[in-house]
Order: structure tokens, then sequence, then C-alpha cells
């Protein structure tokens, strides 16, 4: 699974969405998109805490893969190992 740590207004992490979305279709995915202020406003401020300075920030199965802008490269090739 792929995760977008993102928040509104945010133009870097509509790049990183755009970038996602064209990389993972290659292998029948879409990532999972989550806001970090939305998820502080209804109760769980930790992805804000952790993520906020940072969004975009890119997370594969629940750890994170990079941040700020995506290495499609090296994407592609922990998407191919899992496979």
């Amino acid at each position: 699974m792929v995760t977008l740590m993102t928040r509104e207004g945010c133009h870097a992490c509509a790049a990183a969405l755009a970038e996602l979305e064209t990389i993972l279709a290659d292998y029948g995915l879409s990532p999972q998109v989550r806001d970090v202020d939305r998820l502080a406003e209804a109760g769980d401020p930790l992805p804000r805490a952790e993520y906020g300075d940072r969004v975009p920030v890119i997370l594969l199965d629940g750890a994170e893969h990079g941040y700020w802008e995506v290495d499609g490269p090296r994407l592609r090739a922990d998407l191919d190992a899992r496979r």
C-alpha cells in the first residue's frame, strides 16, 4: 500500500499525487491520500506531528519511503521487489 501524507493547499503534494498516480497505475494500484491536518482535527494528532513539516511524505506499507518529492525509479524498484 502506498500512502501520501498531505495537506490542503500544498502544491508539492498535488504534484506528488499526480506522479504517484502515474507510477501506481502501472501496478494496478492507487495511492491512499491522508491529510495530516484533517487527521489531527479528527483526533489523531500523530501524523501531523510526525509528517506535518515534511509533506508530501510517501509511505510504502506504512514505512516512510520519501518526502517532498517522489523518487520514481526507487519507488518502482521497491514495488517490483514486492511482486
